[in-house]
């Protein structure tokens, strides 16, 4: 049997400490000195805890009624076990976790873990916290879709939501009711469902402190305090159960409302009611932006992917504005792995496409056998950046916005608390200036199905009506909160933004949309164009007649907005009459003209142009460099196939949004011949050759072969012909006109096969020439820049 490396050490000491019980007191404290020794032998010669790290946890009694339970690591020390429910319930317990020897768990387990009903178990945080006033009806519990409704006791006043329901997110909708007195100095903060206060003083540094109601975690300021302005400090709690989650609806109005990155820095705040301010996106701000993937064993393999699909949506979503923001990401389980760190991006400048290269070559399988949560670490890993910042520019790095974004469940089970680490990056930033708190941003979006509430809730920014922690039932929903995320109004000159997937149609995909009407006798007609400009519409030349004046001019544009016509210009090389003696009767090559505004209109997210080629901004739509951006460049991209897929609208509905998206596809290369010499079966053609028709200066699309397309009807002449590339709308041809009109009697608009329509292809020179004449001459509104 071997012996401690310190047993003889031990064993005189004890031989000392025996020999001098007798002593007289004089010599105590000596005989202390070797009592305090003799206990450190001991404890360095105790069993070292690591055999009891390495023992096994019990595999009985685990088992979850109704359902089933996955582990991360087996039955060994560190590994998590989550119980699995069906569509339809939650866990009573959500997680137990293996440590040494016993199995472990947050809540206290008197029973067999169940599965329950969500439809019978998700209840509301209970409102009998109300003070001053009552709440009808009162009950026991509240389950979902239970209305609770809320008024005061004279002499206060009322504040908050009257009517609330319970929803299935296990939140209570709306906002707090209160009801308080006007004569304090902080308005009342109420006590929200499920909690309760201490501290009913609110005058100036008065304090208040909230507790939730067991098994309920705060979510938010424990504490608040009174301050000067007459506003509390932090932010008002929440009482979360295991069950409780943030819709992409609450995340994108909380995340859209506190995410205070301003590149200009110049601390635009916007209205009170708004909750803050969203993300502003200018070019001369300065941003830097740390994000952390947790991909240790608790978090499963498709909520890592999730997450990294996350943060490429996000990063793309900001890219498609004209800013640069400076980004550092980082992947961590045990160890941190950089995808890419800060100083290594701003030296490098690498485009997306690496980044988002670099971030899918690490797998689920690339953290290896070291897979613990070492959340501390990846903060520490953030610190020392933003120490290198710091050095290398003071002064730059006081004047930048720092955001850190992480995705964990917060079940860190090594590294020590994260909270320390986030302290120190606090005092970092604000070390000199305690002003400069605004200008760090510290999120958590919980992943997973087990989320440590109460631990996250130390690691993110909290300030008064702005929420830092979002836990969200299914990540792959987050794009739906990215498209509210940013305030673009800043951004004039961004052309073709979509944003897909929202039931505000025109704004989806269509806030360029114009619809044009000129009243000249003996009928008026419709035409369809596009906001090119703040001050421009493009449409057909057809559309106008000689002696036709501005004042006959309607153009409306969104929600019902007529705007006043100053002029409009056509091309000077159409000629309707320029090819008649050839059997041509009306002829449609450089059938483009443009509406100038009275005066510009207000760009906004229902409001911006559309994409045209060959200028800077749509090179930073198709997020090109200046060297690489040339009109033939813009050419490859969005006409190299023979088959390009494209799209036309048709005229507006009642909500001014189209009322039919209508798709084609441009027949170039071998499809070309044929669509062209369908022109020939048009009314008042009589040529031999198509070619006199329909010349290079058109784009051609209709029929059938290869796939049926969609044709035009009458009133879409005008309109835009465009491409959807990397997420932004680019008008490459203006409508021009058509074989036939197949809409009038089948009262349909799917193409037969000669039905064919032409488009003015804005890729042509003097098309091109045209346009940026008088684009890029715009004295009133925002300019082009052709390339």
């Amino acid at each position: 049997m071997s012996l401690c490396p310190f047993a003889s050490v031990c064993l005189f000491f004890s031989f000392l400490i025996s020999a001098q019980l007798g002593i007289n007191s004089m010599e105590c404290k000596l005989w202390l000195k070797w009592f305090m020794l003799a206990m450190i032998c001991l404890i360095a010669c105790a069993p070292s805890s690591m055999s009891e790290r390495d023992s096994l946890c019990p595999k009985g009694n685990l088992n979850i009624t109704g359902g089933t339970f996955v582990l991360s690591n087996s039955y060994s020390h560190g590994s998590l076990l989550r119980y699995i429910c069906p569509n339809g319930y939650y866990p009573s317990v959500q997680s137990r976790r293996c440590q040494y020897g016993l199995w472990t768990s947050k809540t206290k387990i008197r029973k067999t873990p169940e599965c329950k009903s969500k439809k019978q178990g998700i209840i509301c945080p209970h409102p009998r916290v109300f003070e001053n006033g009552k709440v009808i009806p009162y009950k026991a519990k509240y389950y979902v879709n239970d209305t609770t409704t809320y008024s005061c006791h004279s002499d206060y006043t009322f504040r908050g939501s009257a009517v609330r329901v319970c929803k299935p997110n296990g939140k209570w909708s709306g906002s707090t009711p209160i009801c308080g007195l006007d004569s304090d100095h902080c308005p009342d903060p109420g006590v929200p469902p499920g909690s309760s206060r201490t501290g009913n003083i609110f005058n100036k540094d008065n304090k208040v402190t909230y507790h939730c109601e067991s098994p309920l975690t705060l979510i938010g300021s424990k504490v608040r305090v009174c301050l000067d302005g007459g506003q509390w400090s932090g932010t008002e709690p929440q009482c979360y159960a295991d069950f409780t989650y943030d819709t992409p609806e609450e995340a994108s109005e909380a995340f859209s409302g506190s995410l205070k990155s301003n590149l200009a820095i110049s601390q635009q705040y916007e209205k009170e009611e708004q909750r803050g301010k969203k993300i502003t996106l200018d070019q001369g701000g300065k941003l830097d932006i740390y994000i952390a993937v947790d991909a240790s064993d608790s978090i499963d393999e498709k909520d890592f992917h999730n997450a990294k699909t996350t943060i490429k949506l996000l990063i793309d979503k900001i890219s498609y504005y004209p800013v640069s923001p400076n980004y550092e990401i980082l992947i961590f389980a045990t160890d941190v792995t950089p995808i890419i760190k800060m100083k290594h991006f701003k030296m490098r400048k690498p485009s997306l496409l690496d980044i988002f290269k670099d971030m899918d070559d690490f797998t689920y399988e690339s953290r290896g056998e070291k897979t613990g949560t070492n959340i501390a670490k990846a903060y520490s890993s953030i610190h020392e950046s933003m120490q290198i910042e710091e050095l290398n520019n003071a002064t730059a790095f006081s004047e930048t916005q720092h955001i850190i974004i992480l995705f964990t469940d917060g079940q860190a089970n090594m590294g020590g608390n994260p909270k320390r680490k986030v302290d120190q990056i606090k005092r970092f930033v604000t070390e000199k200036d305690p002003k400069r708190e605004r200008n760090l941003d510290l999120y958590v979006f919980g992943v997973g199905d087990d989320v440590n509430q109460e631990y996250i809730n130390g690691l993110v920014s909290q300030r008064d009506q702005e929420k830092y922690f979002f836990k969200l039932q299914d990540l792959t929903k987050i794009q739906e909160m990215f498209d509210d995320m940013i305030d673009e109004s800043t951004s004039v000159g961004l052309c073709g933004i979509v944003w897909e997937g929202l039931e505000n149609k025109r704004r989806a995909a269509f806030p360029w949309l114009a619809q044009i009407n000129v009243a000249h006798p003996p009928k008026s007609s419709n035409c369809m164009g596009s906001l090119v400009s703040s001050s421009y519409i493009l449409t057909a030349a057809h559309c106008f007649k000689e002696g036709d004046t501005p004042d006959k001019i309607i153009v409306k544009l969104e929600k019902g907005l007529v705007v006043k016509v100053k002029k409009y210009v056509i091309h000077p090389d159409f000629d309707l009459t320029a090819k008649q003696e050839l059997g041509i009767q009306e002829y449609y090559e450089f059938n483009v003209a443009l509406i100038q505004l009275e005066k510009p209109v207000d760009l906004s997210s229902n409001l911006r142009p559309i994409c045209i080629p060959c200028t800077k901004e749509t090179n930073a739509a198709l997020k090109l460099s200046e060297t690489e951006g040339t009109c033939r460049r813009h050419e490859e991209i969005l006409m190299s196939n023979e088959l390009v897929e494209a799209a036309f609208t048709s005229d507006m509905d009642t909500d001014n949004s189209p009322k039919t998206i209508k798709s084609i596809t441009f027949k170039l290369g071998k499809y070309r011949d044929a669509c062209v010499e369908d022109a020939t079966k048009a009314k008042g053609i009589d040529v031999k050759n198509a070619r006199e028709a329909v010349t290079d200066n058109f784009l051609c699309s209709g029929g059938t072969e290869p796939t049926t397309d969609d044709v035009a009807c009458k009133g879409d002449s005008g309109g835009a012909s465009y491409v959807n590339k990397k997420g932004r709308v680019i008008q490459v041809g203006v409508l021009s006109w058509g074989v036939k009109d197949i809409c009038k009697n089948k009262r349909r608009f799917t193409s037969d096969a000669d039905s064919r329509d032409y488009h003015s292809n804005l890729f042509s020179e003097k098309i091109r020439f045209f346009l940026k004449e008088h684009l890029e001459n715009d004295r009133i509104g925002h300019p082009l820049t052709f390339l």
